[in-house]
């Protein structure tokens, strides 16, 4: 296992102006409903608000960005258009939905280039003009310690575009499939799983048996205590979680949602090794996503 952080000191965040949930995306997004509240825009503003000084008041730095456009409804879940490695390398993704490829952002690049040691930037949002699509950490939930990526495939997340990029972060990939009870293909990876330093949250029952008995293998050689999460967990955003490292230690940021529905017992496991840190972003999961969507993690070191 090589010296590589799991949970990343930094990350970036979008503060939206002009919220609301994106009708392009609502046709394969299961979990996402309308927002029917008029002050959506303000609840969302202050939901990013609130969650960016819980951040910062655990140690992590948080570099927040605003969004004052109105024809990007989902800017703030910017994992899905970049990603940033410990080997210095950034990548920027070819995305599914034609008004959310408007969300690139050259001034955060820039300011990661100015910021960080970045080696390269590699663009494949072209791909998206080949009907190859794959989100960021939305489709790649990446083990950085053991360099395995687990991606669920589905109309965003193309088999071959997850192989080009794994070889380019010399990642291993794991390619599997997830359906909801309806049988719908679930659309996003992260939704379905979390990947911590000692523990991995994952709803191993959407997965057809023979790929999750294969997906248990892979979680005993890494070591990761497995917490299986229901399909109604999954629904509340239990997978949709995110590791960070704190001024005390690693701590376990997921949605105010998702800890409700946590039992005590996976409660127990997750505080063995990580501070739980519950954000209430109601409207926001009215979108779609949750509180791993919100967090672009910044793996890369300081200059």
């Amino acid at each position: 296992m090589s010296e590589v952080n799991q949970a990343p000191r930094a990350v970036v965040m979008v503060r939206p102006h002009h919220f609301t949930s994106n009708p392009h995306t609502m046709l394969d997004n299961a979990f996402q409903s309308e927002c029917l509240a008029q002050n959506q825009s303000e609840q969302a503003f202050k939901e990013v608000t609130n969650a960016v000084q819980i951040l910062k008041n655990e140690g992590v730095t948080v570099h927040l960005f605003e969004d004052e456009q109105t024809h990007t409804p989902d800017s703030v879940f910017p994992n899905n258009w970049f990603s940033t490695h410990q080997s210095g390398q950034l990548i920027i993704y070819p995305m599914f939905v034609e008004n959310r490829r408007l969300e690139y952002r050259k001034d955060i690049i820039d300011f990661l280039t100015d910021h960080y040691k970045v080696s390269s930037v590699t663009d494949y949002s072209f791909l998206s003009k080949e009907n190859s699509f794959l989100e960021g950490t939305g489709s790649l939930v990446i083990d950085h310690q053991n360099k395995l990526a687990y991606a669920v495939e589905s109309k965003r997340t193309t088999k071959s575009v997850v192989n080009t990029i794994c070889e380019q972060l010399k990642l291993s990939p794991i390619v599997f499939n997830a359906y909801d009870e309806q049988g719908t293909a679930v659309y996003h990876t992260n939704v379905l799983m979390c990947i911590a330093t000692k523990f991995v949250m994952i709803s191993l029952n959407m997965v057809p048996i023979e790929q999750s008995a294969q997906l248990a293998k892979h979680f005993l050689k890494s070591h990761h205590q497995v917490i299986d999460l229901t399909l109604e967990q999954i629904n509340n955003f239990c997978g949709n979680a995110i590791e960070l490292q704190g001024k005390n230690g690693r701590i376990l940021a997921l949605s105010q949602t998702a800890f409700n529905a946590l039992t005590p017992a996976q409660i127990t496991v997750i505080q063995k090794t990580a501070k739980l840190v519950p954000l209430p972003i109601p409207t926001i999961e009215s979108a779609g996503g949750s509180v791993r969507c919100m967090i672009a993690g910044v793996h890369l070191q300081n200059k």
